[in-house]
């Protein structure tokens, strides 16, 4: 199953390029998108490392070995340590769910956290 909200806009985000915005407001826990993934194996992930590519991949699989570039917006939702959104992986159908966190105003921008951790340390400096 794959879905995207038709509230759902691209929008210009401050320091962050991209960024998806809703128009409407959300209530919490309301899906937003359901994305495919390109899964790639560990050896293709190598790859990614050297490309432009390593700001927008996932790492997939149970053991976290592989990694997914998600197709639809879900590559474009911009990080925030305290997000209004998460991300819910599906290894066995090849998806990423985006879901609101808490409620989010109508034209506000969606932020998942990049580790799924409040607490973890990210790799880049945040904006």
């Amino acid at each position: 199953m794959y879905f995207l909200a038709p509230f759902l806009e691209l929008r210009k985000s401050k320091k962050r390029g991209l960024g998806v915005f809703s128009k409407i407001a959300l209530k919490a826990n309301t899906l937003v998108e359901i994305s495919p993934v390109i899964e790639l194996n560990s050896k293709d992930t190598e790859y990614i490392h050297q490309s432009k590519l390593h700001d927008y991949y996932f790492t997939w699989g149970e053991d976290q070995e592989s990694s997914a570039i998600g197709l639809g917006y879900i590559s474009l939702y911009n990080h925030a340590q305290k997000a209004n959104c998460f991300h819910s992986c599906d290894f066995e159908a090849n998806t990423i769910s985006i879901y609101t966190k808490t409620e989010v105003e109508a034209d506000a921008e969606l932020f998942i956290n990049y580790n799924m951790d409040e607490e973890k340390e990210l790799w880049f400096d945040v904006l």
